[in-house]
Order: structure tokens, then C-alpha cells, then sequence
């Protein structure tokens, strides 16, 4: 029954006289005779609330959220609560709270009489109430049938409702369901969420020292917290071993043993994963519109999650490096600090699962999400959508020759046309795409739109996953659509996939709590090109790396490409890349939409820290190489000419590159180039011979512009 320490509330009455000794044992005894007609006549009239579901006792519990390699990321729940069966939980631990809270639990049927006597007996010795009289069965009722409400009522229903469960359940049913639903203080429900939030430990780890101090805890569990006041708490832990000693639980020894134990308060932790919160509450969006807050915060889920932790630990670090660096190439900038944002987004390329995410740069600053919820011009990183759709329908091949110049197209109105201009304000005149989109010459990619047309490009950007709208006008071709990072890194993945993009994956798996699979995700591909242009591409984002704009990542020393994008006056800066195994996008820019300073490109902003990430992550490769597909053939040409030219693999001329071609197109471009063979005049009449000087390898008409 339930004991109240008369040392920790340190009440010090004179005795009463012989007088009210009479009238209290009077009382008690009427108490008695009252309380058994109360529950013959409270059986018939009251209102009394079903205890079947006490047979399937399913109370709130906490929901796990893992990462990939099953480190604990979260606990997720309205009640702290982790139900343990009866045979997972040690006697020493039931013997602690029957004797704090029902010494004669198995003796009672869930409502002591004899407890009541024996209670008002200790009321008089102490000269004041210091032990009640409600069993365990008892607080059980109260706390899963019953509302709160302190009336005559209420105690009669509660008495009914005992002996109702006493009858209804076994002992060790009624005990097991009390050790899981009692609250034991600071959120915790439950023996084993009392054991983690107090010691760091399972219930089944509790020396006799910590379980009598948890045992002490129901009757107030604020006021004996150890953590708030550890001497009072230490005084209730001694009341309830000296009761273990009173009852046969424990010898004298022990308890002495117990009491000089030192108490080592160590709550569980969970290892801190920097920015996972902005991951988080993506798969908390995604699964409560599957199964509903309810389900996710009372089921007990099981869930495991994409997230690689060392891989967000490692993004954060890069993000948050490169924005340290950026502030201090301004520091006149005192609004730069407070304004500056960032995001990350790394994905697993074969089945789109996130690896790392990072939304912004303080989750309890802002819980807004920029890699998935903002929407920011991604520039020059949209030209390889552009440059796909082309390659697509066979317009260019990766050596074809435009002129970078200056055009005007019509504008708004015939008084203002459209005069797009490139980033550095020149015109470099004759130059193959791999140059074009390598040094992101932004003519040449107005030039493609015009060819291809807007619609096309369009399609080709919604088969890749980007999925905001976007301009129906030549600008596109620049980047002047909104665009979330998330669906510009699930387009990149369209490259080295050979053409089919993976929709990005924050859940691997969702179990119950008795181990049954709700959900295992798997990857969700579709086709976007055909993996020819696919390879084409996957090779000109390379030279971006190796020549151009991206530069700064070619220190990676792997295979890998990318593309860097630049907003108007550089409000924005990002940088979209892949190794053979993972896809990564960064962005980074204000909250205040102002710039981030002159010449803060994609390139300088955001490429070191994608390249900072990758250079950590890439220990963690299985492959080496990207994936080529079958029919293409790598031709060897002059950088400059585009004129197809041998090769020989000593040859170490920075002028020639390799690119890849259709090999179909160039078995047709090297027939075209064997001498003639020798014919009979007659066969020479019936054929049109090839022109003398067609032994030498020439471009085909389909690689001309």
C-alpha cells in the first residue's frame, strides 16, 4: 500500500488522547462496513466503465526512429513507454514496489481492508495521515479507467473496479500492466522508460540501489526526483528498503549494501546527429499521411530511415565550414551572419535514398526546409537539361561547333528585346558543346533552347523529377524557374543512371511492434532518356570538373561531374554533382534575398563544400568508374575544331578529348572512310566511287551544327 516517509515530510505532532483513539478505531471500523455495502450497492447503480481491454493492455508507447546502419536518430511519442512482458521483468524489481506501494498484494482481492485498518493505525502512532490505503489494483483503475477527480464517487467506483480486475486477471497480470503504466517523473512511463531517463540502463540492469530508489517514486514522483532533490530522494530509497527488509525481500546486509551504493545519475542520451532535424521531419510528413500522428506516436513503430549518420555529421561540417569562409571574405558585411542559409541534399544514385540532408543552418532557428521546401532559381545548373533534351533528339553530339555570340531576341516588346548575355560579358566565337557548357556560355544554351524548343525542354525536365513549374519562355534555359534542390539532385541522377531517374527515399522500412513489416521501400526508377545521351552527358559534366566552372572539385582525384549555378547579382550559388555512386547538390544564399558578394558563384560558394564532402565520403566507393552502356564507341577529337582526330592512349595532348558516340554512327563514319577496293571497269561504271580524298577520317554530317 502506499507509505509516505513521516522522516521526509519531517511532521512532528503531540499523540492524541485516548478520546479520538476510540472515535478513529469506531470510525474505521463503520469505514469498513461502509465500504463493503458500497460495493454491493455501487455494483448495481453506478455507471462503471468496461475493464475488458484491460485483457489486451496496449498503452501508448515510443515509436524508434533509426538510421541505415540502425544507430538511434529519435524517439518519437506522447507517452514514454516501452512495455516489458512479465518474464523480462526481475523479481527484485516487483519485490521493491510491492513493498513501497502493497506489501500484501497477493493476499488482497484488489481492495485491502486490513490495509485500511492497519493504515489508520500508523495515522494514530504518527499523529497525523502519513499512509494511505490505495492498492495497487487500485492505482491500476485509476490510472486506466478512471478520471482524476478527487469525490466519494469516484472511490467507490475505483473499489468496484479492483475487485472487478482482481477477479477478471491474474496477479502477475495486474502487476505487469502497474509496471508499465505507473509514471515515475520527467516523462517517463513505465519501469523501463524510468531505468533510460534515470541511469541510462534497461530495467533488467538496475542494481538494488537504483531499483529501490525507483520504487519510492510513484507516490511523488516530483517531489523524491532524484534529479531535483537527490538527499530527499535518497531518504525515500532507505524507506523502501528497510520495507523490503520488513517483508522478507531482502536480509539487513543487503539493504546496508544498497543504501552506502553509490547513486549515479546518468540519463539516456541519444547521440547527437547535427541538422538531422530538417531530415526528420520529412519522414515524420511522409508516414504521418500513411498512417496518422496516432499511430506514429502511440504504436511503438519501428522505423528505418535512409539517413547515413556519418555521412550528415560530415555534411553539416562542409556546410557549415564553407559558410565560416564566406562570412570572412566580408566581414563589413555585419548582416551577412545572421542572414546566411544554406543546404545539402546527398543521394544514394542507384536507389535514391537520402544519405544526408541538411534544410538550412539552425533547425530551432527556422524549421523551414530549404532543400526541399525553398524554392530558388538554380542559374546555369539547369542548362543540363537543356543540353540533354538536344543530345536527345540528335540537334548536337558533344563535338558539334557553335558560335558563341552576341544575339538579340524578341522581348517583352519590340522596344526592349532580349539580349542575353554571358556571365563574363564575352563572346568566345567558334566552340564545341563540351566547351560550351564546361565554361557555361550562356548564348549557346539560349541557342539550344531555340532549337529544341521550350515544350521539350520542359518534358524532358518533368522525366527527370523536377516537378515546379517552369517558364514557358527561352529563359528557362538559364535557370529563371524555381526549382527545390531535392528535384535538381533527383534530375542529376538521370546521368550517371544511364538515363533513369531515381525518386528520392527517406524511409527503408516501417515495423510494428510485434516485428510484423508494414512497409520496405524500394526504389522508385523511371526512364528519362535513352543512356546514350545519358553518357554523353555524364562525360561533359566530367569536363566541367576537369576544365571548367568546377574546377575546385577536381582535387577529388575520382571519377566524377557536375555543374555550377549563379543567380542575378549572386543571390544564389549552387553546385549539383555525382561520383559513381552518389548524387549531391548544394545550395547557398540570404534569407534576406540580397547578394552574397561579388563574384560568390556557384563554383566559389558552393563546390568547396560539395567537394569537402564528397573528399570524406568518397572512402566509403565501390566502384571507380561510371557505367557505360553498350553502343558507343569514345572518339578521340580536337577540343578546339571538334574535328575527330586519332589517338593514340600515350598521346598526352591537352587539346584532344574523348567523348563518347553512338557506335553504329561511327562504324558508318569509318566505312565511309576506307579506300576504295578494287573494281572491274564495268563495276566502276555501275558505282559512283568515293571522292580520292575520302581515306581520311571525317566528320559526319550529323556531328555538324
Amino acid at each position: 500500500m502506499s507509505n509516505i516517509d513521516n522522516e521526509g515530510l519531517k511532521r512532528h505532532k503531540k499523540p492524541w488522547g485516548i478520546g479520538p483513539i476510540i472515535g478513529i478505531i469506531i470510525g474505521s471500523a463503520m469505514l469498513v462496513t461502509i465500504i463493503v455495502g458500497a460495493l454491493l450497492v455501487g455494483y448495481m447503480i453506478l455507471d462503471l466503465p468496461d475493464i475488458s481491454r484491460l485483457r489486451s493492455y496496449n498503452p501508448p508507447r515510443v515509436t524508434e526512429v533509426y538510421d541505415e546502419d540502425h544507430h538511434i536518430l529519435a524517439y518519437w511519442y506522447n507517452e514514454k513507454r516501452w512495455p516489458i512482458p512479465r518474464d523480462k521483468i526481475p523479481q527484485r524489481v516487483i519485490n521493491a514496489f510491492l513493498a513501497a506501494e502493497d506489501a500484501r498484494f497477493y493476499e488482497h482481492p484488489g481492495v485491502d481492508l486490513i490495509g485500511v485498518l492497519r493504515a489508520a493505525i500508523k495515522d494514530i502512532e504518527a499523529g497525523g495521515i502519513v499512509q494511505g490505503a490505495s492498492t495497487i489494483t487500485q492505482q491500476v483503475t485509476r490510472s486506466l479507467l478512471l478520471s482524476p477527480e478527487k469525490s466519494w464517487i469516484r472511490k467507490i467506483k475505483e473499489a468496484i473496479l479492483a475487485w472487478q480486475i482482481d477477479k477478471a486477471l491474474s496477479k502477475d497480470e495486474i502487476i505487469t500492466i502497474y509496471l508499465n503504466q505507473i509514471y515515475l517523473g520527467h516523462g517517463a512511463y513505465g519501469i523501463e522508460a524510468a531505468a533510460r531517463t534515470y541511469f541510462g540502463k534497461h530495467v533488467n540492469e538496475l542494481n538494488l540501489a537504483e531499483t529501490a530508489m525507483l520504487a519510492g517514486l510513484p507516490q511523488a514522483p516530483s517531489r523524491y526526483s532524484p534529479f531535483r532533490n537527490l538527499a530527499l530522494a535518497k531518504k525515500r530509497q532507505e524507506y523502501v528498503l528497510r520495507r523490503m527488509v520488513d517483508d522478507g525481500f531482502i536480509t539487513k546486509e543487503e539493504a546496508e549494501k544498497a543504501k552506502k551504493t553509490p547513486i549515479i545519475l546518468k540519463p539516456e542520451e541519444i547521440p547527437q546527429t547535427p541538422g538531422v532535424e530538417y531530415f526528420l521531419s520529412e519522414v515524420r510528413k511522409e508516414l504521418e499521411e500513411k498512417y496518422g500522428e496516432d499511430k506514429l506516436f502511440n504504436d511503438g513503430l519501428t522505423i528505418i530511415t535512409t539517413l547515413k549518420r556519418s555521412w550528415q555529421i560530415q555534411a553539416y561540417k562542409s556546410t557549415m565550414q564553407g559558410l565560416k569562409e564566406l562570412i570572412q571574405r566580408y566581414p563589413e558585411d555585419k548582416e551577412l551572419p545572421n542572414t546566411l542559409q544554406a543546404a545539402f541534399v546527398a543521394m544514394d544514385l542507384k536507389t535514391g535514398a537520402v544519405r544526408a540532408m541538411l534544410g538550412g543552418k539552425d533547425f530551432r532557428s527556422s524549421q523551414f526546409n530549404y532543400a526541399t521546401q525553398g524554392k530558388m532559381q538554380p542559374g546555369s545548373a539547369f542548362k543540363p537539361v537543356v543540353y540533354t533534351t538536344a543530345l536527345a533528339e540528335k540537334l548536337i553530339s558533344p563535338n558539334s561547333i557553335m558560335v558563341d555570340e552576341p544575339i538579340s531576341l524578341t522581348g517583352p516588346d519590340s522596344q526592349h528585346p532580349w539580349m542575353p548575355e554571358n556571365f563574363d560579358k564575352k563572346y568566345m566565337g567558334p566552340i564545341t558543346i563540351r566547351t560550351a557548357l564546361a565554361l557555361s556560355r550562356n548564348v549557346i544554351a539560349v541557342k539550344l533552347a531555340r532549337m529544341v524548343g521550350v515544350k521539350a525542354i520542359q518534358r524532358t525536365a518533368r522525366l527527370m523529377g523536377i516537378e515546379a513549374p517552369l517558364a514557358n519562355d527561352l529563359s528557362i534555359s538559364l535557370g529563371s524557374s524555381a526549382v527545390p534542390l531535392i528535384q535538381l539532385v533527383q534530375a542529376y541522377s538521370t546521368f550517371p543512371n544511364l538515363g533513369k531517374t531515381v525518386r528520392p527515399m527517406f524511409v527503408e522500412k516501417v515495423i510494428d511492434k510485434n516485428g510484423n513489416i508494414l512497409e520496405e521501400s524500394k526504389p522508385s526508377v523511371s526512364e528519362a532518356t535513352d543512356p546514350i545521351t545519358a553518357y554523353q552527358m555524364v562525360t561533359l559534366l566530367e569536363a566541367v570538373i576537369q576544365e571548367g566552372t568546377g574546377i575546385y572539385a577536381k582535387t577529388l582525384g575520382i571519377p566524377a561531374g557536375g555543374k555550377t549555378g549563379t543567380t542575378d547579382n549572386y543571390k544564389d550559388a549552387l553546385f549539383i554533382g555525382f561520383t559513381p555512386e552518389t548524387v549531391a547538390g548544394v545550395w547557398v544564399g540570404r534569407q534576406d534575398m540580397q547578394s552574397l558578394g561579388r563574384l560568390e558563384t556557384g563554383g566559389r560558394a558552393a563546390c568547396p563544400i560539395w567537394t569537402s564532402f564528397m573528399e570524406t565520403t568518397k572512402k566509403d566507393m565501390k566502384k571507380d568508374a561510371f557505367d557505360i552502356p553498350k553502343g558507343v564507341t569514345m572518339v578521340a577529337f580536337d577540343k578546339n575544331t571538334g574535328d575527330i582526330v586519332p589517338y593514340d592512349q600515350k598521346d598526352d595532348n591537352p587539346d584532344i578529348a574523348l567523348e563518347p558516340m553512338p557506335s553504329e554512327a561511327v562504324q558508318q563514319t569509318s566505312e565511309s572512310a576506307q579506300p576504295p577496293q578494287q573494281q572491274t571497269p564495268t563495276q566502276q561504271k555501275e558505282t559512283n566511287p568515293p571522292p580520292s580524298d575520302s581515306g581520311r577520317l571525317k566528320l559526319p554530317t550529323w556531328l555538324k551544327f
